[in-house]
């Protein structure tokens, strides 16, 4: 699940978020850890421009601080960046970070990245806002290399290149943490189909994911990737059981049995792994929902 409070986008973001502290990011977190779910997620923008701040907000936390700060109360839920602008970065900048939160963490990371689209946050950082596309696609080669098991990384690249610089520490997972591609235009299925551990997308629609998960597929096979590739999806919003308040037309509601029903469509098209968001008026009927979810939904997903 993407963790509420660490980002306040008016597109999902319930209204009690915007009052809470880093102990209820924290009680989710623990919740999460918990009940068994697989990850839990921070998002990343470095600023927001006025002309978007109202929609999006400026509350954004940072992926990596927040992470590191939520592996120290958790044992065994992964830390998922979702997505990582890792364009905006040195790779070897964005590695020493995500090195080290791995380590810590004892190996629960996964690297979501994506390609970004706020052109003045590039701008402000001095980076090509038009030639994201192909930084992105050098920076995960880059990132796979400075990741990996050897402590001094060595990278020859049109826009990167690094050799006999050690770093230390060295991830955890081996022979490294899964690099997950964000993302749902044709640029970035085929960046998830040809560099991607996983691939994430954004929202895509139930009838639009079995299209773009053949192509996924296709693109893979022709490129000579046969690793397994973990696909996502970000599901409707959820409320188990009946709501006695509205929680808007798109919300998938109801019963345990129903929602199982209706989320095992996904498994159904090939995707692998699904992120879900609860609609909540507290923090504590987040917890709830969660809970419920555990308990009453997820063990008929399986199978």
């Amino acid at each position: 699940m993407q963790l509420p409070i660490q980002s306040l986008s008016t597109i999902y973001a319930e209204p009690w978020e915007a009052g809470a502290e880093p102990r209820d990011l924290a009680e989710v977190a623990r919740a999460a850890d918990r009940l068994g779910f697989c990850y839990i997620a921070s998002c990343d923008h470095v600023a927001i421009p006025r002309r978007l701040a109202a929609a999006m907000g400026t509350t954004w936390y940072d992926p990596v601080a927040t992470l590191a700060y939520l592996a120290a109360v958790t044992e065994r839920v992964r830390l998922l960046s979702h997505v990582a602008v890792v364009g905006l970065r040195h790779p070897l900048a964005t590695a020493k970070q995500y090195a080290t939160l791995d380590h810590l963490s004892g190996g629960r990371l996964v690297l979501g990245v994506g390609a970004g689209h706020v052109a003045e946050e590039f701008a402000a950082l001095g980076v090509d806002f038009a030639a994201r596309g192909p930084v992105l696609d050098e920076a995960i080669d880059a990132l796979k290399a400075a990741l990996g098991p050897d402590e001094f990384p060595e990278f020859d690249g049109e826009r990167f290149a690094f050799s006999g610089l050690g770093q230390r520490p060295r991830p955890v997972q081996t022979p490294r943490p899964p690099v997950w591609v964000g993302g749902s235009s044709p640029a970035a299925v085929r960046r998830a189909a040809v560099r991607g551990d996983g691939w994430l997308p954004q929202g895509d629609p139930r009838d639009q994911l079995p299209r773009q998960i053949a192509r996924l597929h296709d693109l893979r096979e022709r490129a000579g990737v046969t690793a397994r590739v973990e696909i996502g999806a970000i599901t409707e919003a959820l409320y188990v059981g009946e709501p006695g308040w509205d929680v808007g037309r798109r919300t998938l509601s109801g019963k345990p049995d129903r929602l199982a029903e209706s989320l095992r469509e996904y498994a159904a098209m090939g995707v692998h792994q699904i992120q879900v968001r609860f609609r909540s008026r507290t923090r504590a009927e987040l917890i709830e929902q969660m809970e419920a979810f555990a308990s009453d939904v997820a063990p008929h997903l399986d199978g």
